[in-house]
């Protein structure tokens, strides 16, 4: 048996962490005197604090490390690692795009772009008829999962369709999380709504503010930016819903978002 300063000395933990494993229920000492209170711990608690060890500096949380301690054998532990490499492949795709932005913003900043400049034009966007999916999806993007569930479904039942797709965002305000968004297909020939596959019609605009965005997606924001410039100087117009998204060019069409051509539709009264 050894005092806690001992087993922390030949572990290289702290008597802090010993203290907190403790607390947490992760590494309960083996023996505390009933007298003196001392902790004491044995030689054959190393292998579960190399456990511990190893699960904390894989990030996961004292909830998680419990359940893996609980149950590890290899097919447990190999489960709950490859969910843990899956949220780390997020977080380097978010950082990824972040770390984008910031070389955008440096080239931005040194070539004095931060101002944008988008002819907006006004024009009357005929009825159409078109095959709608609408979801509340996680964030703006995630779209792209309804656009993949609305593709196959036009494969499937071979439907033909007259021109890209057209995506409508409903929320009156930007939101983080939680976004009514509707992708459509235009088409000639209605058919019988299923399921959350609905045919519908779709009115004309009278007016439409529209801004061709050229380049990556990241470019929209400032198509939206220039927008509010707009109508702040054309403060007689007022904003209607939903707004549209259409992609000319997209990555069904090129390798280089450079070569992205996306139309901003915002209807106007």
């Amino acid at each position: 048996m050894f005092k806690i300063g001992e087993f922390s000395k030949l572990t290289q933990v702290s008597v802090r962490m010993l203290r907190y494993y403790d607390e947490t229920g992760l590494l309960k000492p083996e023996k505390i005197d009933d007298k003196s209170g001392y902790r004491y711990y044995s030689a054959k608690q190393i292998v579960q604090l190399q456990k511990i060890i190893l699960l904390r500096d894989l990030d996961f949380p004292v909830n998680e490390i419990n359940e893996c301690l609980k149950q590890w054998d290899e097919a447990s532990i190999t489960r709950m690692l490859e969910a843990k490499k899956l949220q780390i492949e997020d977080k380097i795709s978010v950082e990824k795009n972040r770390y984008k932005k910031i070389e955008d913003a440096l080239v931005d900043v040194c070539t004095d772009k931060l101002q944008t400049h988008c002819n907006i034009i006004i024009k009357s966007v005929p009825a159409f008829n078109c095959l709608a999916y609408r979801k509340i999806i996680p964030n703006y993007f995630s779209e792209e999962l309804l656009w993949r569930a609305l593709g196959s479904y036009v494969n499937e039942h071979k439907i033909p369709v007259q021109s890209r797709g057209i995506t409508f965002f409903y929320d009156e305000e930007f939101r983080e999380m939680n976004v009514d968004v509707e992708v459509c297909v235009m088409l000639d020939q209605m058919r019988i709504d299923d399921g959350d596959f609905i045919y519908r019609h779709v009115s004309a605009v009278e007016k439409m503010a529209c801004i061709m965005i050229y380049g990556p997606y990241t470019n929209i924001s400032k198509g939206y930016f220039a927008f509010a410039q707009w109508l702040d100087e054309h403060n007689t117009f007022k904003i209607l819903y939903p707004t549209r998204q259409i992609c000319h060019i997209g990555p069904a069409d090129t390798s280089d978002p450079e070569e992205y051509l996306t139309e901003l539709q915002i209807p106007i009264i």
